[in-house]
């Protein structure tokens, strides 16, 4: 297990782009928090006096009115370049004074560096004094960065230069002069650009990219080291203009509050976060969808699918085999579907067909395939999909274990209500939470990935209502199908109501079988209650037939399992 890391009032570091902007403020909240040692790293000049002109004046029209009579009391003609720049000189050197200050006031101490990070002898001349006089250093905090947003078309050498050695260089560097080995703490200021990519910043996205590759391979060499790359959103700063923030609520995206952002850096080093190497804050960067052509297209993806790769199944053992629940394959196929069209969103799934299932014995095969086969598409819209998933047998022919036809769409439907609202208690079930499961023969079989279902709000003979709650399990758990836009441990845990229905009035257990129809409007949700209710359609000596909605206390749907089909089992599980 490694090593706890906490930050002390000797504890030491070096921030790059330190003293200004984003990472300035995220600073001096870490200090408000840990009043410990901050050496502030930034290119620009720091003036030990302003001029006189400029002393007490905050107004950007004044002062720059001033600039101009300085200028010309000097003999110098301005311009509007040369008065720009020398207020951009001010006003840098007053927001690294504040900073300074702001570290000072939260019973911190900070340094200012006047360096370059892609320069490894002046950064290293500088940390070397800085650090006899303050102590080892203990952390970094990489912020520094550069923007040249273009059309990768429109791009230059040195547009990619500028971007990528500010990060990738400006590391390499900072861990020459501090060797990685003697780090308590790093972090890395990366970007959702990285995680997601975005139009204009090819250079951004790989640069960042590089940061979080670099912060797991730290991470192995280290382990016993606090490194965490924080994949920032856009913040609700400067930099984001009032344009920017149009087009970001265009398309969906959430901007950081800087008080938000900032507690969020210092949530991510509290010790407890030691083992999460990246992490993305902000809302997902929503690309416009790619061009879908004309001609209708075949795709195959390969799988190879490993027991122990997914801890998961060990709840959903039926007659002592690890089986791949159905809700697992309806997700193997929506997440293939996004996958392969970025842009678009599943939306719903017809004809979902369990055929030979996938059980996890000798006999599992040793790779299996996702055949999407596009039926019709709108381009900017929508694209519909025949899917199957099957895999080859030791004679080489075709085993076929599910099949459906995914719908992506451009934008989800709005949600509807679910007309039928009844959370009216009739106390009839008297079970709560885990008295549902693996109590005796009746009982549901699943493990603690599916559960549970809290209550039976009310059943008749109809009809039956359940209140539910999914508590998250970890990634490593969920294995090689995580929870993404469909939750397919969530979606099986709201088909349990039905087989409490089915054995309350028939003494009777079932598998499911078919579903002519999944939608889904919303996340369902982790870690609240929700409620599903299950109308019952068919029941036959063999199957039954039901309609599953998955909704909110007011009736917003989350999702709606149309006309699934179970088939009865002829005696019950052990």
């Amino acid at each position: 297990m490694p090593i706890k890391s906490h930050i002390h009032n000797e504890s030491v570091f070096v921030v790059s782009g330190g003293a200004k902007g984003i990472t300035a403020k995220c600073t001096i909240k870490l200090a408000q928090k840990y009043p410990c040692k901050f050496i502030l790293l930034g290119r620009s000049e720091l003036i030990a006096s302003e001029p006189e002109f400029a002393k007490n004046c905050f107004d950007e029209a004044t002062l720059k009115k001033r600039i101009m009579e300085y200028l010309l009391a000097t003999g110098t003609k301005p311009t509007p370049m040369s008065v720009q720049k020398m207020y951009n000189q001010i006003a840098s050197n007053r927001e690294i004074q504040q900073t300074l200050a702001a570290i000072k006031q939260a019973g911190g101490y900070a340094e200012y560096l006047s360096v370059d990070v892609t320069n490894i002898e002046v950064l290293k001349a500088q940390l070397h004094q800085a650090t006899s006089k303050l102590g080892k250093v203990t952390g970094i905090i990489h912020g520094a960065g550069n923007l040249a947003d273009k059309l990768i078309e429109k791009k230059t050498a040195d547009d990619f230069e500028k971007v990528y050695t500010a990060k990738v260089q400006g590391l390499e560097n900072l861990l020459n002069c501090v060797p990685a080995s003697q780090l308590e703490h790093l972090v890395l200021f990366s970007s959702v650009t990285g995680f997601y990519g975005n139009i204009g910043q090819s250079d951004y996205a790989i640069a960042n990219e590089i940061l979080n590759k670099s912060a797991h391979l730290l991470k192995q060499q280290h382990p016993e080291c606090h490194v965490v790359a924080i994949n920032w959103g856009g913040w609700d700063s400067g930099m984001v203009t009032p344009e920017l923030k149009k087009e970001f609520a265009r398309r969906g995206i959430d901007i950081i509050p800087v008080d938000a952002g900032t507690q969020m850096l210092v949530n991510e080093l509290n010790p407890a976060h030691q083992d999460t190497t990246q992490v993305v804050i902000g809302s997902p960067m929503i690309l416009p969808p790619a061009p879908l052509g004309n001609e209708l297209r075949t795709y195959r993806v390969r799988r190879r699918l490993q027991a122990e790769a997914n801890p998961f199944l060990a709840d959903h053992t039926i007659a002592g085999n690890l089986v791949l629940p159905a809700t697992c394959a309806v997700s193997w196929i929506a997440d293939t579907c996004e996958h392969l069209y970025p842009g678009y969103r599943f939306f719903c799934a017809s004809n979902f067909r369990v055929l030979k299932g996938i059980t996890f014995n000798e006999n599992l095969a040793s790779e299996h395939i996702v055949e999407l086969q596009e039926i019709s598409k709108i381009d900017g819209q929508e694209v519909e999909l025949q899917a199957k998933i099957f895999s080859y047998n030791a004679a080489g022919k075709p085993v076929f274990h599910f099949s459906a036809n995914p719908k992506l769409v451009r934008e989800i439907p709005a949600a509807p209500i679910y007309e039928n609202l009844n959370l009216e208690a009739d106390h009839i079930i008297s079970l709560r939470g885990k008295e549902f499961y693996q109590q005796e023969p009746s009982s549901l079989f699943h493990g603690a990935s599916f559960q549970e279902m809290k209550r039976i709000v009310n059943i008749s003979p109809e009809k039956i209502t359940a209140e539910c709650f999914w508590k998250p399990i970890s990634f490593k758990q969920q294995g090689q199908f995580p929870v993404d836009w469909m939750n397919p441990y969530a979606t099986d845990l709201s088909t349990h109501p039905l087989w409490i229905w089915l054995y309350h009035f028939h003494q009777q257990i079932c598998l499911p079988g078919q579903m002519e129809r999944y939608e889904q409007f919303a996340r369902t949700p982790v870690n609240q209650l929700y409620y599903v209710s299950c109308e019952i359609q068919q029941k036959t000596t063999t199957g039954i037939s039901a309609n599953f909605i998955v909704h909110d206390q007011e009736g917003n749907i989350f999702s709606r399992l149309l006309g699934t089909k179970g088939i009865i089992l002829p005696k019950l599980l052990g």
